[in-house]
């Protein structure tokens, strides 16, 4: 009599359990959409802002070459499924919780114009779930400085360096050209330019929702000491969700860093997104999921700045650079709301969420403000 009714909990148990799986991998998908029109308008903002392509076809080609670019790499796939949380220590719940945190913080950011990282969004969520989960033991802390915080540091101070540099050379090279056909030739090359960084972009951020859904399938399965690897239908679908939301648009963060943060030439926005399409190269194959946010407004304060200091809106820059130091603490914060809610059952926190983002578009639009 014990044995079925052990069987009959086992079963229930297990059927919970794959429940809470097709979640963690409907709301991976999710997060990957909304990192799709949040982040990915950064990697077309300079070519809008220089209206070297529309917004429509520069979405567009953005779309195709994210989509691609997911599977060209998954250094940051094993890095985000291994490398952050202890896969000994957590569960379902956390990566559910950790997902949420980062769906929230990304549309509220998204409703406000504010070009915070998803990508920190999502390590902040799942660490905070992690840490209510299992304590400090629920952190990998050497994984989260040395291929998150660390990275996150360097890769937008890099950017800034290197864009600068390179318009450096660049008005050396064309100091005696004339300006009008030098604009025009620059118009041109931030096609390729703005195409190398969405295609970068995809390698990067696309791998971030491949590496929780494969750690969701590697706690489900129950043996975390096996090697971590990304199916084939992870990465199609991690590369599908993202490439729907970038088409799906972020015009308002386009309108941020295409224009407000510094009024760009076509030069500078070529120099700015080449830079930030190589910071992003490298960073993808070294396994760092750093931030396209960052890059590109490091990549453009550099180039606005190598004129002069004055050309960059230091007070709108102030703005982006205090959403990045909130972004981790914020998504954190929630992340440990989230896993509360999800310990009480994983539908009460689906509706919590749901009812907050419903609220905050409305607020949005009692405001007068637009929400896109």
């Amino acid at each position: 009599m014990r044995t079925r009714r052990d069987r009959t909990r086992r079963n229930r148990c297990e059927e919970l359990m794959s429940a809470t799986l097709i979640i963690v991998v409907i709301i991976a998908l999710v997060f990957d959409f909304t990192n799709g029109f949040h982040d990915t308008a950064n990697s077309i903002a300079t070519m809008v802002g220089t209206r070297a392509l529309s917004p429509q076809l520069a979405v567009a080609m953005a779309a195709i070459l994210n989509f691609v670019g997911a599977f060209l790499s998954l250094e940051v796939a094993a890095t985000i499924g291994k490398d952050i949380i202890n896969p000994e220590i957590v569960t379902l719940d956390v990566v559910l919780a950790g997902l949420t945190g980062a769906i929230v913080w990304n549309l509220a950011t998204w409703l406000f114009g504010i070009p915070s990282s998803s990508s920190h969004a999502l390590v902040g969520g799942l660490v905070g779930a992690a840490i209510t989960h299992a304590g400090m033991s629920g952190v990998l802390w050497s994984g989260l400085t040395h291929k998150v915080l660390i990275p996150s540091v360097v890769a937008p101070t890099l950017g800034l360096i290197v864009a600068g540099l390179s318009m450096a050379v660049l008005m050396r090279l064309f100091r005696n050209s004339n300006p009008h056909q030098a604009n025009k030739i620059f118009r041109w090359l931030q096609i390729p330019s703005g195409a190398w960084l969405s295609l970068t972009h995809g390698m990067n951020d696309a791998q971030k929702t491949m590496g929780i859904i494969s750690l969701a399938l590697l706690l489900e399965h129950g043996d975390t000491s096996a090697a971590f690897d990304v199916p084939l239908w992870v990465v199609f679908s991690a590369a599908s969700a993202m490439a729907l939301g970038t088409y799906a648009g972020g015009w308002k963060i386009i309108k941020t860093l295409g224009g407000k943060v510094v009024k760009m030439s076509p030069v500078q926005g070529f120099a700015a997104s080449s830079s930030a399409a190589a910071i992003l190269y490298w960073s993808g194959h070294s396994g760092f999921p750093v931030s396209t946010t960052h890059c590109v407004s490091g990549t453009v304060m550099g180039a606005g700045a190598s004129k002069r200091l004055s050309s960059v809106r230091w007070n709108v820059a102030g703005d982006i650079f205090t959403a990045w130091v909130l972004t981790l603490p914020c998504a954190a914060l929630v992340g440990v709301i989230a896993y509360a809610l999800t310990a009480i059952s994983p539908v009460v926190l689906l509706i919590v969420a749901g009812g907050l983002i419903v609220r905050m578009r409305i607020q949005m639009q009692r405001s007068g403000a637009p929400a896109h």
